[in-house]
């Protein structure tokens, strides 16, 4: 390709990030500047969360059902010393998806999910020039489209999340049960060995933490869209990529703080 065609990649430019932030931390303080009364919110609030709560429970099934399956099979395959019981799959496939796939990994494709449906019904908005049009009547338009949001996904993802985790034990059970890999006697054995409580609360507390970030974040970059349809589906990209990469990041620190 002849080198005047050539497209060349413009170079990351970090003081955009940092911008990023900042406008962030401010929209984030927006939300609580000049919020609407309370009873503004309520209707709105059970809308989203049946989107994002019943709206989601196919999806979180399908992928926590076959990732339980998947856990319990693997574990099996590798424990190879006979001195090792069977009930050590149940245990691995229980602590797995409480303490990591559930809050996490069903966190990251509700991401996908709810993140980028945010981000473009906000994005859109923003183009469209309705968001204009809320400000013109006196709204806070950031709280009065984004803080229900925010609310509903706070508290309805956890259960989302522990319904996840029934799931994907429920799967890995019937997966070791039908291949023979674990008999139901040993899985279920290995549920109530060793059961720390506080995995589950430690899965739950980042729950509330995934749930507000894809949110926030998501409404952030359909907030602050430019331009038209193409810049949509940017903005929604954006949303999903920068949701996922600060979960991975947050799982880090809380398992950091709680675990360490």
């Amino acid at each position: 390709m002849p080198a005047a065609r050539r497209r060349i990649p413009p170079p990351v430019n970090f003081m955009n990030y940092l911008f990023d932030i900042g406008r962030y931390w401010i929209f984030m303080r927006g939300l609580f500047a000049k919020p609407e009364k309370f009873r503004v919110y309520i209707r709105q609030i059970f809308v989203e969360m049946e989107a994002m709560g019943y709206g989601s429970l196919g999806i979180v099934a399908i992928n926590s059902v076959f990732m339980g399956a998947v856990i319990t099979i693997q574990s099996a395959y590798n424990i190879v010393n006979p001195m090792v019981p069977l009930s050590a799959i149940g245990i691995v496939t229980r602590d797995s998806i409480i303490i990591e796939f559930s809050p996490t990994v069903i966190m990251m494709v509700l991401a996908g999910k709810i993140g980028s449906s945010i981000a473009s019904e906000i994005g859109t908005m923003r183009v469209t020039e309705q968001i204009d049009a809320l400000e013109i009547m006196g709204i806070n338009s950031a709280s009065f489209l984004v803080l229900p949001k925010i609310v509903a996904a706070v508290f309805i993802l956890p259960f989302v999340v522990t319904i996840s985790m029934f799931v994907g034990i429920f799967g890995g059970w019937i997966a070791g049960d039908l291949t023979g890999a674990c008999p139901s006697a040993d899985y279920l054995k290995g549920l109530q060995d060793s059961f720390l409580p506080f995995n589950i609360t430690f899965a739950l507390i980042k729950t509330v933490i995934f749930a507000f970030l894809i949110t926030s974040i998501s409404s952030y970059q359909g907030y602050f869209t430019k331009g038209g349809a193409l810049e949509v589906g940017q903005s929604s990209t954006r949303a999903v990529v920068f949701s996922n990469i600060l979960i991975l990041l947050f799982d880090y620190i809380c398992t950091q703080i709680f675990l360490a």
